[in-house]
């Protein structure tokens, strides 16, 4: 299993421990869902890895990193943030915990959200 594959399958257990977190595959790709709402797009091909997450209270900050850039088709401007790393390079898990976790607080109910400790 390469290490692009490893990261993402890490990714996708941290963000299904999630309240209600369902893992469904939309246009082919793979997207961790609340309630029908995606908070995680997660995804590789041969030389990247691809996750892209809503970050209200941090997006300005994610997007001063040389790997990320504001999601397309006018997301961006909703706060949702693309990153790519390609193979090779160190991939930053611990943050994208924190991103996952931020992202499902801003699009889960927030009656889940308050199940859940900080």
């Amino acid at each position: 299993m390469s290490e692009l594959t490893r990261a993402v399958q890490a990714l996708r257990r941290v963000a299904l421990r999630y309240p209600e977190a369902v893992e469904d595959f939309p246009w082919g790709d793979r997207t961790i869902k609340v309630r029908g709402k995606i908070f995680l797009f997660l995804g590789q091909d041969k030389e990247t890895l691809n996750l892209t997450v809503k970050l209200p209270e941090s997006a300005d900050a994610a997007l001063g990193l040389p790997f990320t850039s504001p999601t397309r088709y006018r997301l961006g401007r909703s706060g949702w943030v693309s990153a790519r790393f390609p193979k090779n390079s160190e991939i930053p898990l611990d943050m994208f915990r924190d991103w996952i976790d931020e992202s499902y607080r801003a699009v889960a109910p927030s009656s889940l959200v308050r199940t859940l400790t900080r």
